[in-house]
């Protein structure tokens, strides 16, 4: 596991260890489905705002102008590394200071521009009533442990993994198939609710459902418009 990553799993609950409960798991599953895989960003929370102030500070503390909207997509969906290079392009001084600045950035200061997803927790708990095992696949890096604390979202989803827990973050099928070993299942068991193409493009490297959150461009037919909505998407 990559030193500062938030990726966990529950290791007893009671007397009972993780196979046990998966165990009873199967037992209540009332559908196919046995895990959704989430996005971070634009799924579980708008964090538009979130990033633009946050690469506004940094492109401010190394006098770089303001970021434009049109760079704000990329920025949105790709990890720290590579919106550093795609700030900075061709100029290693400025990408290896920028790194050391954002080491002395403290993630919570840009919290309160996340917004939490209409009815997320709603759909979260009925998935737990369903049997069905919730983890987060992000580009996020470090700053995933403080959102999870912010929101208190940590009893909600039994695994996640960032950016820090794999050699190869989305699109590679690296962290949806760690999520898929870890809790012993088979590709169609699972689901990965997203709003990206990268996200798309991970679902399908690893040939595993794809639902698109609000984003109809990349839905391929199958598009939830409110969390709760997943409910009948895998029912």
């Amino acid at each position: 596991m990559a030193v500062g990553s938030v990726l966990w799993m529950l290791q007893k609950a009671g007397s009972r260890t993780i196979m046990e409960m998966m165990n009873t798991t199967v037992l209540r599953q009332k559908t196919s489905v046995r895990c959704v895989i989430y996005d971070c960003d634009g799924v579980l929370f708008d964090s538009l705002e979130n990033n633009r102030r946050f690469y506004n500070h940094l492109c401010a503390a190394l006098g770089r102008a303001p970021i434009r909207d049109e760079e704000l997509p990329y920025l949105h969906m790709h990890t720290v590394q590579e919106a550093v290079q795609f700030l900075f392009p061709g100029t290693p001084d400025l990408v290896k200071k920028a790194h050391e600045f954002i080491l002395t950035v403290n993630p919570n200061d840009f919290i309160p521009y996340l917004k939490m997803e209409p009815n997320l927790l709603e759909a979260l708990d009925a998935l737990k009533q369903r049997g069905v095992l919730r983890a987060i696949n992000t580009n996020r890096t470090s700053s995933m442990k403080s959102v999870l604390d912010a929101f208190s979202l940590r009893p909600y989803f039994e695994m996640v993994v960032t950016a820090l827990d794999v050699q190869n973050p989305k699109p590679h099928p690296e962290s949806v198939r760690r999520i898929l070993d870890a809790f012993r299942l088979r590709k169609e068991e699972a689901v990965f609710v997203g709003d990206s193409e990268i996200d798309r493009r991970t679902a399908e490297a690893a040939d595993i459902r794809f639902i698109a959150y609000r984003n109809p461009q990349i839905a391929n037919g199958c598009l939830i418009q409110d969390h709760l909505d997943l409910l009948q998407k895998i029912a």
